[in-house]
């Protein structure tokens, strides 16, 4: 009937509802249900009511979710039994239980317990919420990684490894890679599923690496690593290095369901207590969010500017009454410092730090501003050449973020200026004018910035014919492209550059060939070098020796004339050699990024290098070997 009606005007379906109705007064409803179905069993008698006593009112206890098995009663016992406790309790008189009372450990008497703090109650009583994972769909603390061997990770290679070297390893690598490619292998290497060594707790193995990640400035990698380990695996050292994660990616409200499965990791961070309010206020509970917050800026938990970001922060979850509609003002007058928190929190509410704030700091704050979604394109482009040049960047990343700058009117500045000039390195009408554009964008860098220009015009170096017309930039092209990992291209420049110049020694360290390098083309390069000390040639023999490409006369040749000395030992060289020795990629490469820290080229010595690129090419990672040796020449 409801099918028909629905085709029908107000009119026809008001006549048809009485014609409807006459029939069903005439034969009553017509039942759907089988025969027998449609006649309920006769109730039984209700009994009379037995008066009682008056007595308070009870509350009756809602009827559990599950159904419950219904327990068997003998209605005729053969002998009557007396329970302990009575079946029933009395109208009015509250169910006690006897005996003493158990107090959860750690807890030595009742006013102890009761003067804990709301969340340690909860935890103390055994109803800290648990995050809901269902059964069966937990995962164990192995293999924690993002990318296996098959997608390019390394090998696992660690669990027979004692854990005090790769602690010593993790924890001591203070993470600014001064290699571009080192940085890329470094952070490889950190996300490849891995098992932890036997003797060691995984959990404290994922946190060193997620923090490691963090000092590296790959902050959304090592969110993604602690994102690899359910909530409820994780231990004190990785709820603080998720927590780390978290701020560093500005995802405030990600880090909520730790909260609600783990207790503060240290207990005078006031950060947690911060990120507990707002995760209140974003669950529903924004009075109870403000209140804690509110009690920290009156206490001075944090400085006053933290805790006002803070709440602007909470109150962008809104909620119920005047908690969720206060407006929050920031004065930066008396702000004298950044911090990664308050920074964080800054870009997360939409605001812009004051540029008197975000002079001279470390280059972690450009990782940030280049990676974070929410800062324009103009700062993101600028602080791009910091992240390309360390390798959080790639080059096709740079590419497109300056295609988005360039695709907005509204951007003006260096950054549009610059996205002009990429444009005409890819498309311009003739090689020269597509060269006379990147040689623009390449000298508009100071020289501490100059390489990250290299990395984003990698793929337009790679579209210039080659010629010896160009070969007095053939080393910045070449350069240019290796930066990107684009050997093949590189490649074909060899029979174009002169021997013994800057173009020829990084082609002969990138060229996959195992025989032994042209001294004639060693000596010339090294005639023609005016590096300080003549570092890039002790570079190219160190990375053609570790490559076994230089004999181990030519070595010993130029380790004299040079004063270099490529064979003297220490524990790190003797622990990288013997990881190669056993080959064990992993610990090879996290002992390399140990030996390329530093914050320009001048801090590598040849003799490290010489060992990293000997060990990397013994447990099969060669390519990256190559990679390296020809940044050092190019950077050195």
């Amino acid at each position: 009937m409801r099918l028909r009606l629905m085709g029908y005007g107000l009119t026809s379906v008001l006549a048809v509802g009485l014609v409807a109705g006459a029939l069903a007064a005439q034969q009553g409803p017509e039942s759907l249900l089988p025969p027998g179905f449609d006649r309920p069993a006769p109730r039984a008698p209700r009994p009379a009511p037995r008066p009682t006593q008056t007595a308070a009112p009870q509350r009756v206890a809602p009827a559990p979710a599950r159904a419950m098995p219904t327990p068997h009663i003998d209605l005729n016992p053969a002998e009557p039994t007396i329970s302990a406790q009575p079946l029933f309790a009395q109208p009015g008189a509250p169910h006690m239980p006897t005996g003493p009372i158990k107090l959860p450990a750690g807890i030595a008497s009742y006013d102890q317990l009761i003067a804990l703090p709301p969340d340690q109650l909860d935890q103390a009583l055994g109803l800290k919420p648990k995050y809901d994972i269902p059964p069966g769909a937990g995962r164990a603390l192995r293999m924690v990684g993002m990318i296996n061997e098959s997608e390019g990770g390394l090998p696992s290679t660690l669990a027979n490894q004692n854990a005090d070297l790769l602690r010593a390893v993790l924890t001591g690598n203070g993470g600014q890679i001064l290699s571009r490619w080192g940085h890329i292998l470094l952070r490889r290497a950190l996300v490849s599923r891995m098992d932890a060594p036997a003797n060691a707790d995984p959990a404290d193995v994922v946190a060193m690496r997620a923090a490691l990640l963090l000092r590296m400035g790959e902050g959304n990698a090592a969110r993604e690593l602690v994102q690899d380990v359910d909530p409820d695996n994780y231990n004190p050292s990785l709820t603080q290095a998720a927590m780390d994660s978290y701020v560093a990616t500005e995802d405030f409200t990600g880090f909520c369901p730790i909260i609600g499965a783990q207790p503060p990791p240290n207990a005078k961070d006031p950060r947690w207590g911060a990120l507990k309010a707002m995760c209140d206020a974003f669950s529903g509970n924004a009075a109870s969010g403000f209140a804690s917050l509110d009690h920290m800026t009156f206490v001075g938990a944090m400085p006053r500017v933290d805790m006002m970001l803070a709440q602007k922060f909470a109150g962008a979850a809104g909620g119920a009454g005047r908690s969720g509609r206060r407006r929050v003002g920031i004065e930066w007058d008396q702000v004298t410092d950044m911090t990664l928190w308050r920074y964080g929190l800054t870009l997360a509410v939409g605001l812009t730090p004051p540029a008197s704030l975000m002079k001279d700091l470390p280059p972690g704050y450009a990782y940030v501003t280049a990676t974070a979604p929410m800062v324009g394109l103009g700062d993101r482009a600028n602080a791009s050449d910091v992240a390309g040049m360390a390798g959080v960047l790639s080059a096709g990343a740079m590419v497109d973020l300056y295609s988005q700058v360039y695709a907005n009117d509204d951007i003006s500045g260096g950054a549009a200026d610059r996205a002009l000039l990429l444009r005409d390195a890819y498309v311009a009408t003739s090689p020269a004018d597509r060269l006379k554009a990147m040689k623009q964008l390449w000298d508009g860098a100071d020289a501490a910035q100059r390489y990250g220009r290299l990395v984003l015009t990698a793929y337009a170096a790679a579209r210039m014919p080659v010629s010896g017309d160009y070969s007095a930039d053939a080393g910045d092209l070449v350069a240019s492209m290796l930066a990107a990992g684009l050997d093949a291209n590189a490649l074909r420049w060899m029979g174009a550059v002169d021997k013994g110049s800057l173009a020829w020694a990084q082609l002969t360290l990138v060229d996959p060939g195992t025989g032994e390098a042209d001294t004639g083309g060693i000596s010339s390069f090294a005639s023609a070098d005016k590096s300080v000390g003549q570092r890039k040639t002790a570079f190219l023999v160190a990375g053609l020796a570790g490559l076994g490409r230089a004999s181990d006369g030519t070595r010993r040749d130029y380790a004299g004339k040079l004063s270099v000395d490529y064979d003297s030992h220490s524990r790190w060289s003797d622990s990288i050699d013997q990881a190669a020795v056993n080959h064990n990629p992993l610990l090879v490469v996290m002992l390399a990024g140990l030996g390329m820290q530093g914050d320009s080229w001048a801090r590598m010595t040849p003799r490290y290098l010489y060992h990293i690129v000997s060990a990397l090419s013994r447990v099969g990672l060669r390519d990256e070997a190559r990679l390296i040796a020809a940044e050092a020449v190019a950077r050195g």
